[in-house]
């Protein structure tokens, strides 16, 4: 998928700005707040119908204003134009059409234009909660299996009835909580392998790119964790519904997930130093790049490195330029506040790109090459 043009209108500190990209390489470049992250997000909000980092909507709207819009053209892998359109007005819903046909339900837009974003608050994927990896799972494998999506909400659907009985003060009808928990199960052991599956497959493309970037001097691996391998799902959740009744929420389930990252065969938040935590996970990005590449529609994925270079040494940030600019990669997007490195990418490749400068929400277009 290509990005050929978009429109801003009120999209956080960017006001107005109207442009046409690159195929390949867009580089951003600016201060710190600046609007660099804004943009990427307005992009990001285009792929999956939400800011990457505003849970609330009406929080993109810029300051003062009363409404946003966001349209862009689309160029498919197999040539033909995509418009899509989001518009939202302070107070009322927001407005999300393909080709100008409004969608009925935004779930059916995720994974048409597939995404993956490398952020430097990506950090928390290793030093957060296991909600945040578990978010990463159905990230990528939402974007190519829409069943997946679907066993996903029900699933969560179940889990807030189910809690909601555990909360009350009478004791709950019993045939109710079976009802839930039968549920949770079905759906669970749907979510469960596909999360499974999808983590078996991308270890080997994950350990491949962290050797790359690294230079071999460390092994890294991911470990997925489920109540799903207890046994059977239903009895591990019903196995202790009387301590579920006494804490009022479900103490087992695949809600409970969790994705372990380790170095060296050890906790990667305990033994990674600040480059080996931003390497870890810029390669696992970088691999779910290649999995939605393989394992999607036939679309490449568009491919968002926000501000991923600091806190590296000069050659690991050598070994990503090298990966980037490498032809199977699509279509680029890099911000930085060092020209230095940009530079060093666009001099390694023979890719068209485009250089743009952002000051105070401001993009301009500076420099290009076909």
């Amino acid at each position: 998928m290509i990005l050929k043009t978009i429109s801003l209108v009120n999209y956080k500190n960017i006001r107005s700005a109207s442009f046409e990209l690159s195929p390949k390489i867009n580089c951003f470049v600016g201060h710190n707040g600046t609007g660099k992250t804004n943009f990427l997000d307005a992009v990001y909000y285009l792929s999956f119908c939400h800011s990457a980092y505003n849970l609330i909507d009406s929080q993109c709207i810029t300051h003062g204003e009363d409404f946003f819009v966001l349209e862009a053209e689309y160029i498919t892998d197999q040539g033909d134009s995509e418009n899509i359109y989001c518009g939202m007005k302070r107070g009322t819903k927001k407005h999300f059409k393909r080709n100008r046909k409004e969608y009925k339900r935004l779930s059916q837009h995720i994974g048409f234009i597939p995404l993956v974003l490398a952020t430097p608050s990506d950090s928390f994927l290793i030093e957060g909660s296991s909600e945040g990896r578990r978010r990463l799972m159905d990230v990528v494998i939402s974007q190519y299996n829409a069943t997946y999506m679907e066993a996903l909400n029900s699933y969560n659907k179940a889990l807030q009835q189910r809690n909601a009985l555990l909360k009350m003060e009478d004791e709950p009808d019993p045939s109710l909580l079976d009802i839930w928990e039968r549920e949770m199960a079905k759906q669970g052991t749907v979510i469960y392998q596909k999360r499974s599956t999808f983590v078996q497959q991308l270890i080997p493309v994950f350990q491949e790119i962290y050797d790359k970037i690294s230079g071999l001097h460390e092994k890294v691996s991911l470990d997925y964790i489920s109540h799903a391998q207890r046994g059977d799902l239903l009895e591990v959740i019903q196995r202790d519904r009387s301590k579920d009744r006494a804490v009022g929420y479900s103490l087992h389930g695949i809600h409970r997930d969790d994705l372990e990252m380790l170095i060296g065969g050890y906790p990667m938040k305990h033994e990674g130093s600040q480059g080996q935590n931003k390497t870890f996970v810029l390669a696992l990005k970088l691999a779910q790049f290649d999995f939605l590449k393989r394992a999607g529609s036939g679309t490449t994925p568009l491919l968002l490195l926000d501000d991923i270079f600091d806190k590296l040494d000069a050659d690991r940030v050598e070994q990503i330029i090298d990966l980037v600019s490498n032809r199977n990669y699509g279509q680029i997007f890099i911000t930085d506040t060092n020209r230095d490195h940009l530079d060093s990418i666009l001099h390694k490749s023979d890719n068209a790109y485009k250089i743009f400068s952002v000051e105070d929400g401001n993009i301009r277009e500076r420099e290009a090459h076909v």
